[in-house]
């Protein structure tokens, strides 16, 4: 306990070295070049998915008019390409705990410009088996600076995952759906009406989409989703399923 708190604490004023170009930075596991380098959204998206629109933003997109999703609105800090997926990696295979801070921080200003009412901030649970093989859930590290910033509470038992999936950038666009199928469970009722699930990646919106069918059903009226990165493609994907293995994930 008393080596974290030295960590924090100095993190904020001594030299840190950037986890993408080495330099010095101050702050922040990245230094202010590669920060500018991460792929930010410059499309319209649809309002409810996150998914780019073909035209001006206007209503939600075709995929979700004829398949309305359990979630209202999606919040995206930036397009999973590179290099967001290879700090996520780092994160998530690397213990490069460090980078969840920096997520949850960078997603600040998105959850404010998208003028969110949300009362509470739910991370995506592990399942327990895989929280005890990782040493931490990403999902609510990045959600913990939210939750400081925003003066939100944290629902981490709200729900529980209590069947350990395969992990779904390992499943075909076909398998994700029946891989994550009834794998989360309601601890307790919940007692917010308007709740934001926070995750690190979103690709094909299953994960979530559980989850928020799970809210629903016990009477939350208005879900969020917000997540670091958003997946537009199945290509882009794959090109990141590519990079994970070779950075030594478990």
């Amino acid at each position: 306990m008393v080596y974290q708190w030295i960590n924090n604490n100095l993190s904020h004023w001594l030299p840190q070295a950037c986890v993408l170009c080495g330099q010095n930075c101050r702050r922040h596991a990245l230094c202010t070049s590669c920060l500018a380098d991460l792929p930010q959204i410059d499309a319209a998206t649809c309002h409810q998915c996150g998914l780019p629109l073909d035209g001006p933003a206007s209503g939600p997109c075709g995929h979700c008019l004829q398949q309305t999703p359990g979630y209202d609105h999606v919040i995206s800090g930036f397009a999973y390409a590179q290099p967001v997926a290879q700090l996520v990696a780092k994160l998530k295979f690397r213990g490069q705990i460090q980078l969840a801070r920096l997520f949850g921080e960078l997603l600040i200003r998105p959850v404010q410009a998208g003028n969110s009412q949300a009362q509470a901030i739910l991370p995506v649970p592990l399942h327990p088996g895989r929280l005890r093989q990782r040493g931490f859930n990403q999902a609510l590290e990045i959600a913990r600076p939210l939750s400081r910033a925003l003066h939100l509470p944290l629902l981490t038992d709200l729900v529980y995952r209590h069947r350990d999936t395969q992990p779904q950038s390992e499943q075909s666009a076909a398998r994700r759906e029946g891989n994550i199928r009834d794998a989360f469970s309601l601890n307790q009722p919940p007692v917010f009406q308007h709740v934001a699930i926070v995750d690190d990646v979103m690709t094909s919106g299953h994960t979530v989409n559980e989850i928020a069918k799970l809210l629903r059903a016990a009477g939350v009226t208005q879900i969020e989703v917000w997540c670091v990165a958003r997946a537009w493609s199945h290509h882009t994907q794959l090109v990141v399923n590519r990079h994970e293995r070779s950075q030594g994930k478990a």
